[in-house]
């Protein structure tokens, strides 16, 4: 029976079984409650509306409404109610106990039994490693087997060609010498038969002396090869070594651990997988690991501690790790003649920390927003996603959530609608995977939305814990007491604003008091800090002057203003910055009165800067939209 079966049906009788007593509880927690409810009670909630649930083999659990049950029949009150809503209520929680313990059974049966099939695949595996194994011994032996045959036939030919050979020049001697003795005979008669005597007198002595010769020669009768063959004992010793080897398993070779793929890490482990390139037989792996610290010297004796990890498959998660480190990874194979050796190291990255949102440098205009984060990590990362969604009206997610990917640097400008709402969040990016997401910040296209530099500042300012308000106070302090840097206005006690780099129209405005005199307006990021707003050809003012006379508008740039007289001294001051039409204009807010403009083309962006020429205190209010008197 295949696995998947086995699984299937063992999930379908855990499912058959889990709604059986369900049922059979639902009844039993059921009748009382119908009883009271006969007895005059009204049901405050009808028991059908109870949920079963069934599982499926390759399903999550799926729960329905449980259509058993009916309503009680009597509608009547009495003052049985508040029982029947208690003991509602623990019937309710003794199901959603029940149903999330038999979940939780359900789910450790699934997970047992995609072990059992990981271990299926690898006695498969390791079975065709062997029967491959065995195979490739039986072809070893018969191979060797054949050779030793045809050396053996091979000798026995040879030894056959050898014995021919002496039989066949034994049979020619033997051959002459009965020619010769034929010879001789025939020579003899022939003497001994002749009439001339003196022809047998010559002849006959030297015949005689050949026949006296050649009676002397001893003729071999014996056999000069033996008819049997030799039968050398065959030396297969190699055989018998082979043959015994089949039922010995060879050490498995190195495995090759593969180099790490894209999401297979999260923040604290890692997904390791190597194969073994050979028929081997294995009966587990190890997999060994430590972090990469790249701060510590080359010669170094404290080495980081090595883990070790051992299962059966060709994968694994090593977890309770770093988050965005780096480790050193090798494996080995063993079954029981050896261990391998160990395989070239690969290098790993853990996904990063998520990013941190520096919510007081993030700015926004009803066109886009500069959002600014740390990387939260030691180590650097690949890239940063900024994801962004709508916020609805309730204050929750609405549509579909957008990604910007592949930022670089810890800022990213974001290109919104006008007037919406949005809900952004920032992830850091490795080769291991994405980071968990930043916490969400909530960004308004409304208007143009800025917080105050205080690295800006002039040491006698004072700025509020939510950078919309600064204070200078009425001590005066010696210049010795005063920390000034590269960045920090020295003699104008003012600070920049952070403006969002778009050439679009942004408007804020200002609140003050009658009594103070200030300058607000836009200067260029280089701006002199030793020089007074106003005074100089990087930045645009207007100033309020206190007089024994009146109030007195100035509106400088350059050190030059026009000759304007105001007479309502305004308290809230609308500000509005027009890059595209090159405009500077103020206006009074209560009078939405325009008070002057200035025309410049901005070569550069421009920060909006505020001052305070006496002790006071000047507030920004921003993220507002621009009133229609402005857009003139």
């Amino acid at each position: 029976m295949d696995l998947y079966e086995i699984r299937g049906g063992r999930l379908d009788v855990i499912a058959e079984e889990a709604e059986h007593q369900d049922l059979s509880r639902e009844s039993s927690t059921m009748e009382p409650y119908n009883v009271a409810s006969a007895r005059g009670g009204r049901a405050t909630r009808d028991v059908s509306t109870f949920q079963r649930f069934s599982v499926g083999t390759n399903e999550s659990l799926r729960f329905e409404p449980c259509e058993g049950s009916s309503p009680s029949p009597t509608g009547a009150e009495d003052g049985h109610d508040d029982d029947n809503v208690f003991r509602e209520r623990e019937t309710e929680s003794e199901i959603v106990t029940t149903r999330n313990r038999l979940q939780g059974k359900v789910a450790e049966m699934e997970n047992f039994a995609g072990h059992l099939e990981e271990i299926f695949l690898t006695v498969e595996e390791n079975f065709g490693r062997r029967e491959q194994h065995l195979e490739q011994h039986y072809n070893d032996v018969l191979q060797t087997l054949s050779q030793r045959y045809d050396e053996r036939a091979a000798a026995l030919e040879d030894e056959k060609k050898s014995k021919l050979e002496a039989l066949y020049r034994q049979l020619l001697a033997c051959g002459q010498a009965l020619d010769a003795s034929k010879e001789l005979i025939e020579t003899a008669q022939e003497i001994y038969r002749s009439r001339d005597k003196r022809l047998f007198l010559k002849t006959v002595m030297p015949t005689i002396k050949r026949i006296e010769e050649f009676a002397k020669e001893e003729t071999d009768l014996t056999l000069s090869t033996q008819l049997e063959f030799n039968t050398p004992l065959a030396d297969l010793s190699d055989v018998k070594t082979m043959m015994d080897s089949i039922n010995v398993v060879p050490a498995p070779s190195a495995p090759v651990i593969n180099p790490q793929m894209p999401n297979s890490a999260t923040q604290t482990s890692l997904r390791v997988c190597w194969s073994l390139f050979s028929d081997d037989t294995v009966e587990y792996y190890e997999l060994y690991y430590r972090p990469v610290l790249e701060d510590m010297p080359a010669d170094s004796t404290c080495t980081p501690h090595v883990s070790k990890v051992k299962v059966k498959e060709t994968h694994c998660t090593v977890a309770e790790l770093l988050p965005n480190a780096q480790y050193e990874l090798w494996v080995t194979a063993t079954n029981t003649t050896g261990i391998s050796p160990a395989s070239e190291k690969a290098l790993y990255m853990t996904v990063p920390s998520p990013p941190v949102i520096k919510q007081r440098e993030c700015t926004s205009c009803p066109e886009a927003a500069l959002i600014r984060w740390e990387s939260g990590n030691t180590n650097p990362v690949d890239s940063y996603t900024v994801e962004l969604s709508e916020m609805g009206s309730d204050g929750t997610e609405r549509g579909v959530t957008e990604s910007i990917v592949a930022v670089p640097t810890c800022q990213c400008l974001i290109q919104l609608q006008t007037g919406r709402r949005y809900l952004i969040s920032v992830r850091a990016v490795n080769i291991g995977g994405p980071s968990d997401r930043s916490d969400v910040i909530t960004v308004s296209t409304t208007g143009t939305f800025f917080y105050l530099l205080e690295d800006t500042a002039h040491p006698c300012l004072s700025i509020s814990e939510d950078s919309f308000t600064m204070f200078y106070g009425d001590e005066e302090l010696p210049i010795s007491a005063m920390a000034f840097d590269d960045n920090t206005f020295t003699r104008c006690v003012a600070v920049l604003g952070d403006l969002i780099p778009v050439r679009g129209r942004h408007y804020w405005e200002v609140e003050v008091d009658y009594g103070t005199e200030f300058r607000i307006g836009v200067a260029y990021k280089d701006t002199e800090r030793s020089s007074y707003l106003g005074a100089n050809n990087t930045s645009w003012c207007m100033r309020h002057i206190l007089t024994p006379s009146r109030h007195k508008y100035e509106f400088l740039h350059n050190g030059w203003s026009p000759d304007l007289r105001i007479t309502v001294n305004p308290v809230r001051i609308g500000v509005a910055l027009d890059y595209e039409r090159g405009t500077l204009s103020f206006f009074n807010v209560d009078l939405e009165q325009h008070l002057h403009t200035f025309h410049c083309h901005f070569r550069n962006y421009v920060h909006p800067c505020f001052g305070l020429d006496n002790p006071g205190a000047l507030t920004v209010h921003n993220g507002i939209e621009a009133p229609e008197y402005t857009l003139f």
